[in-house]
């Protein structure tokens, strides 16, 4: 019961930025020369864009992160923290498969992260250091269950290599 409220407090974050991203992202509409650089989706979809009808409400989400980066952060901290979330509670009795998982997490974020180092926008540079910051969150989370575990497989007598 005690992970419900957790969930919960993440969903309603994640829902409320994502409404708010969403908002703000819909500025793209009223700047055409954004079109070619942000609206990716809209490529995708529908090839060349015309006029403010043919932008997808994908690339809102771009536009904000590009340009209003606070709120598509919240979406992706709330993301993330749902994600580690529903890892542990599926993970927490083989805490092996929980640090893999952890430290998987961590090596995309990281990867996102250096993925976007060279983008030039505000929102840019602040996606990069809520990537590694959550990569390192992550990451700080695998050693800690990594070394529990070793502490309780020594405490067994079950260890191995460093006795």
């Amino acid at each position: 019961m005690k992970y419900a409220g957790q969930y919960l407090i993440a969903s309603m974050l994640l829902a409320f930025s994502t409404f708010i991203a969403w908002y703000e992202g819909s500025a793209i509409r009223e700047v055409p020369w954004e079109w070619k650089h942000t609206a990716l989706f809209s490529k995708v979809f529908n090839g060349q864009i015309t006029n403010n009808s043919d932008i997808s409400q994908l690339d809102y989400f771009i536009y904000a992160a590009k340009f209003h980066p606070v709120y598509p952060i919240l979406i992706l901290f709330s993301l993330s923290y749902i994600a580690t979330l529903s890892g542990y509670l599926l993970l927490k009795n083989n805490i092996k498969r929980l640090t893999v998982f952890l430290s998987a997490i961590s090596i995309i974020q990281v990867l996102l992260g250096l993925t976007i180092y060279s983008s030039p926008t505000v929102g840019g540079k602040y996606f990069i250091f809520a990537f590694l910051f959550n990569g390192l969150i992550n990451l700080s989370l695998a050693i800690v269950f990594f070394l529990r575990m070793l502490k309780g497989t020594k405490n067994k007598g079950n260890f191995i290599f460093f006795t």
